[in-house]
């Protein structure tokens, strides 16, 4: 029976049951808390200004929002399908879903681009209102931990490519960067009802 078949029997790996790395999830909790004071200031500013906000919102395409927030969604069922064939030892199974993740993040990203674009030339800039200010902001700060995401994929390959030679630490490092990537997925549903359904 292999290192990954195995049922863990010391006691360490008898009390993590938290997948990946410590440090991560202390990440996770502070980039939560940071996004819930972005979060705050803008319902607070909302709140002060409803019907700009409501007026510039109908300037957002309904349906490129749903469409990038369903393609994350897949990314983030890709990077799971990864760790699954990851734990199983399916290492090539598993280097296909991370491609296939990084392929939806592309595509999320080029949506992402265009709507940025068409959105300036049709005045709605960074310093048209408070709601783009904080539009082109949130969207701006996920853009950016979205392409560190890519380096987290990257290390994940890395990984998987050695892991047949130490299977135990492999995994630790690729469920750790998948913890990354879904806290990433997550913020943007947040970033998308805040921006796109609150009305």
């Amino acid at each position: 029976m292999t290192d990954l078949q195995a049922v863990p029997t010391d006691k360490h790996e008898r009390a993590r049951f938290i997948p990946g790395q410590p440090d991560m999830w202390a990440f996770v909790l502070f980039e939560t808390l940071v996004f819930t004071g972005y979060f705050g200031f803008y319902l607070f500013f909302r709140a002060r200004n409803d019907d700009l906000f409501v007026h510039a919102q109908a300037h957002l395409d309904l349906c490129v929002g749903v469409f990038n927030t369903l393609v994350l969604l897949l990314s983030s069922w890709s990077v799971a399908r990864c760790v699954q064939s990851s734990r199983a030892g399916e290492y090539r199974a598993a280097l296909r879903d991370v491609f296939l993740t990084a392929a939806f993040a592309a595509v999320f990203l080029f949506f992402k681009v265009v709507e940025w674009v068409r959105l300036v030339n049709t005045g709605n800039g960074l310093d048209s209102n408070d709601f783009f200010t904080y539009y082109f902001f949130l969207t701006g700060i996920h853009f950016v931990h979205l392409l560190i995401g890519f380096v987290v994929l990257g290390v994940i390959v890395y990984q998987l490519q050695s892991a047949a030679t130490r299977p135990r630490e492999s995994q630790e490092i690729v469920e750790t960067c998948a913890t990354y990537w879904h806290t990433v997925d997550f913020l943007w549903v947040l970033i998308f009802a805040l921006l796109y359904v609150v009305r």
